[in-house]
């Protein structure tokens, strides 16, 4: 498989010769007002523009949404990606949303979705603490996950936006993935804390399977992501996992 960190959550996905682009965010470095009541609410997102071209990103295969926060699915997507594309979701509700935009083959994830040969397998997860969903629920909505399974490739698993927690132990022991990509930017809503993994999730993560490669994503790409690059590459060294703990820069290809 190859890996290739685009920007904040967006990646693109060589897996069993099929090429994927997941939770694409397109629109051009500040395009989008800072998230109230989130840190750095100020600045404008993204934080940073693509560095790969747009046509790049275009010629996939399919598409995996995980869920439809402006971050993971933007207008610029809406906009600039074929509509004939074949579209993976969560749930009857994003369909509808994608459906509505002009997409034409949108498929809902199941535990047993076949597309060319891979299997994908949809994951739960859970997108703040329980305080946080207690508080403003609405707002941080329903997550998902994606398994990626095929004869001639490892096991992969795309955690999406959610902290460590039994949804993802769940899926660890289910599924026994030899990789791992964790949104690990650390999110944070103010008052509430962390809404994706910050230091300690990846850490957790890492015991919880201490056998896979984890790949960090979701870094640098948005004004309410704190964790930087570098500070997680340090947490790692200092645990004693750097070796475990993949952290690409945008731009930056993994085959594994």
């Amino acid at each position: 498989m190859n890996i290739q960190q685009i920007r904040s959550a967006t990646l693109k996905l060589t897996y069993a010769a099929h090429t994927f682009l997941i939770d694409p965010m397109l629109a051009e470095q500040g395009a989008y007002p800072g998230l109230q009541g989130a840190p750095n609410s100020h600045l404008s997102n993204p934080t940073v523009g693509l560095v790969v071209p747009l046509e790049e990103l275009t010629a996939v295969d399919a598409i995996i949404v995980t869920h439809t926060h402006f971050d993971h699915w933007d207008d610029a997507a809406k906009t600039l990606l074929p509509k004939h594309l074949p579209v993976f979701v969560q749930h009857a509700a994003d369909a509808q949303l994608l459906t509505a935009s002009g997409f034409t083959d949108v498929r809902i994830l199941t535990d047993t979705t076949e597309f060319e040969g891979i299997t994908l397998s949809k994951t739960s997860g859970q997108h703040g603490s329980d305080a946080a969903i207690a508080a403003i629920g609405e707002l941080l909505g329903e997550v998902s996950g994606v398994v990626f399974k095929h004869q001639g490739e490892k096991t992969l698993y795309l955690a999406g936006d959610t902290l460590w927690n039994e949804h993802v132990a769940q899926a660890l022991n289910a599924h026994h993935p030899d990789v791992v990509i964790l949104n690990a930017g650390d999110a944070q809503i103010t008052g509430l804390g962390s809404i994706v993994m910050n230091t300690q999730d990846v850490l957790e993560v890492h015991r919880a399977a201490p056998q896979a490669t984890l790949i960090a994503t979701h870094l640098e790409g948005v004004a309410h992501a704190v964790l930087s690059r570098d500070e997680l590459r340090a947490f790692a060294a200092e645990q004693g996992f750097a070796a475990q703990l993949l952290v690409p820069n945008d731009g930056q290809s993994i085959t594994l």
